[in-house]
């Protein structure tokens, strides 16, 4: 019979069900697949999915793996979540099944399970007389061919959204997210370069009417004392990574980082990156390299800037001066290169609404320095005596996430400043709660 391939209900993942509601409703117990319903297929457990075992179990819930995997990969993923399992069950038999209704003590209309196929989990639920629920299978963008069964899964959904009393058995269990709202800028092309506009000629306004000193003053000759010195390639390859819109990144840093160059902060004054830039244009010289418009990369001219306000950004971070004015887009563009850097990329600049800038709250002058070599950007930060304190970044608990079939890089950034004379920790300050959408590949992460 056809009703044998039925879930009791369907939902996107695991994430959006509302457990709270299923336990008002009598239920005591969860019976977990593991590969494509909780992670991708041999991934370990990430972090919210042990939260997520940790709040069904602080709900009341028992709960146990129930996979045809290896011993091996079952036991590693139940350990990282404090779980009872069963392997090589051979789904959709209902001897395992049974089973692990033995091992949670409870009974079939009790429990439920929680799969993502339907020729193994919800089969061998309903054969076994257990409530079951299908979540979509996670599937990352890179994988093409997804198999013959998961298209004659699909014909069977299509059937099940017609199937009357056999639809949607448990009820309305999806957590009711409320809808976004669209932005103004969001609606089309048009309506975003009118939204940009608009920020652009509120901050000119802004200026003109504020009484800020602005940095502006240039030597050419360096400042003493080196306080931080940074670099970083201005060349990224890598597959889906066009090498002309590089090429023009790397001029259009270039030209900038000559603007730059020499530029000293003194006592009260702002650094602002576009107030020294000017506007990028094609006139000016700049290119088109990669720029970010609603979250998608595309072309822009004078693209790629925002390496050059990531790497002065980096500078400040390691001294006195306070930032005032800092925005982030994501710091997963392309896969990185070597050994991970603590913020290597992710701040963001638009002319010239979206800023980065500085103060020089302190009583001596600093100075910037920035140029373009072998296809590498340097820069310094130098002043007329040395400081008392040292400065560094440190980053805690970096993962990547899957939300809703979208990978983020998580983590949380902090400055650390300490006294030079002893090494004592004075300050641990969270200067970034990263949480940025992955811009590749996923089977590069």
């Amino acid at each position: 019979m056809l009703k044998n391939f039925f879930p009791h209900a369907y939902t996107k993942n695991v994430f959006c069900i509302d457990y709270e509601k299923l336990f008002r409703l009598g239920y005591k117990a969860f019976i977990f697949d593991i590969d494509n319903t909780l992670v991708h297929h041999g991934d370990d457990a990430p972090n919210e999915v042990k939260t997520l075992f940790s709040t069904l179990k602080k709900i009341g819930f028992k709960l146990i793996l129930l996979s045809d995997n290896s011993k091996e990969r079952v036991e590693k993923f139940a350990r990282d979540i404090d779980c009872p399992y069963i392997f090589e069950a051979s789904k959709p038999d209902t001897s395992p099944f049974y089973k692990a209704l033995q091992i949670l003590d409870t009974k079939n209309n009790e429990t439920i399970v929680i799969g993502d196929q339907i020729f193994k989990d919800i089969l061998g639920a309903n054969k076994s007389n257990i409530p079951s629920i299908l979540v979509q299978f996670i599937r990352l963008k890179s994988e093409k061919w997804i198999g013959f069964t998961r298209y004659v899964e699909k014909l069977i959904l299509f059937l099940y959204k017609f199937a009357g009393k056999y639809n949607n058995r448990i009820g309305n269990i999806e957590i009711k997210t409320p809808k976004k709202r669209r932005l103004f800028c969001e609606i089309n092309p048009f309506f975003y370069k009118i939204s940009v506009l608009k920020e652009r000629l509120k901050r000119h306004l802004t200026n003109s009417l504020s009484k800020i000193s602005f940095a502006k003053d240039k030597s050419i000759d360096r400042l003493p004392v080196r306080i931080f010195r940074y670099s970083s390639s201005l060349i990224k390859r890598g597959k889906d990574i066009d090498p002309v819109l590089q090429q023009n990144k790397a001029l259009n840093i270039d030209i900038s980082a000559k603007k730059i160059n020499g530029l000293l902060i003194n006592p009260g004054e702002v650094f602002s990156f576009w107030n020294i830039l000017g506007k990028p244009s094609k006139r000016n010289g700049f290119k088109e390299g990669r720029i970010i418009v609603n979250n998608k990369l595309i072309a822009g001219v004078g693209g790629g800037l925002c390496n050059l306000a990531n790497t002065i950004h980096q500078l400040i971070l390691h001294s006195p001066l306070d930032v005032i004015e800092v925005h982030f887009h994501s710091d997963s563009l392309a896969p990185e290169e070597g050994e991970h850097k603590i913020l290597s990329s992710g701040t963001s600049v638009d002319y010239n609404y979206i800023d980065f800038r500085c103060k020089n709250n302190t009583e001596q002058t600093f100075q910037l320095l920035t140029w373009c070599e072998n296809e590498h950007l340097f820069a310094e930060l130098r002043s007329v005596t040395d400081i008392a304190y040292s400065y560094r970044l440190l980053e805690e608990n970096r993962r990547f996430v899957n939300e809703n079939d979208k990978y983020f890089c998580m983590s949380e950034i902090y400055k650390i400043t300490c006294e030079k004379s002893t090494g004592r920790v004075l300050e641990k300050k969270l200067i970034r709660n990263n949480r940025s959408e992955v811009m590749y590949d996923y089977s590069l992460i």
